[in-house]
């Protein structure tokens, strides 16, 4: 289980989480929500070390990550796909994956249900990354975390400027991961999509956790879509 209690992150002297607390169970789909800077992007770099927080814990299966270096957090079950995607562009589509393998020497066994979960990739192996169409990128991005073998995967707007075919894509990939009991923490900006794969949202403003629910719950509560996410359904 990855546990969150208490965090509190500053950029600067700018106080942009606080008092994040938040749980995520094996094989469950969990999706943050919330308006352009309420702080969903901060809480998965937050996770991954790359903002260190001024107080609060973060815990894999009871194992402290709190200060960890960003190098050494996927180690331990963590993976992330970064928002833009992040890919080495002038690597080649194996490379790239590469380097996700070498992370805890997976081999083979590992490569394959990659591949198999994204088969568009199996002909690109020795193709640049960089010059792959975007949705191919977003796809090696989720990739190449996948190769490290996480327990919980860190998704940042994964539907970003992708085609409705991918988005589908998309949903039955993270739909594998859960019965495969991954956990996945996903940032999305499509209300819809979020609605239709998570088991939980949480609703986060101006670095707060101000609402949890079901998604059944949450779509039947126009007043909660409108206040936090401006939506009207």
């Amino acid at each position: 289980m990855l546990r969150l209690d208490g965090i509190h992150c500053y950029y600067g002297d700018v106080h942009v989480l606080k008092d994040v607390s938040l749980q995520l169970s094996p094989g469950e789909i969990l999706c943050l929500l919330g308006r352009n800077g309420a702080g969903k992007t901060t809480t998965l770099r937050a996770i991954m070390g790359l903002v260190k927080p001024r107080s609060g814990r973060i815990a894999l299966d009871g194992r402290e990550l709190t200060g960890l270096r960003p190098h050494e957090i996927p180690r331990f079950g963590i993976g992330y796909v970064p928002q833009g995607r992040r890919i080495f562009p002038f690597l080649t589509v194996g490379e790239n994956l590469k380097m996700g393998l070498l992370l805890k020497g997976s081999g083979d066994e590992a490569l394959d249900w990659v591949l198999d979960l994204f088969p568009a990739l199996r002909p690109r192996l020795r193709q640049r990354a960089g010059t792959l169409s975007g949705g191919e990128q977003q796809m090696l991005a989720t990739a190449r975390a996948l190769c490290t073998g996480p327990k919980v995967l860190l998704m940042d707007e994964p539907s970003e400027g992708l085609m409705p075919t991918l988005i589908r894509r998309l949903l039955d990939t993270i739909r594998a991961l859960k019965a495969r009991q991954v956990g996945v923490l996903l940032v999305e900006q499509k209300i819809d999509l979020a609605l239709r794969v998570a088991d939980r949202v949480v609703l986060l403003e101006n670095g707060s956790v101000r609402y949890e629910s079901t998604p059944e719950a949450l779509a039947s509560n126009p007043e909660v879509l409108l206040r936090y996410l401006g939506v009207r359904r």
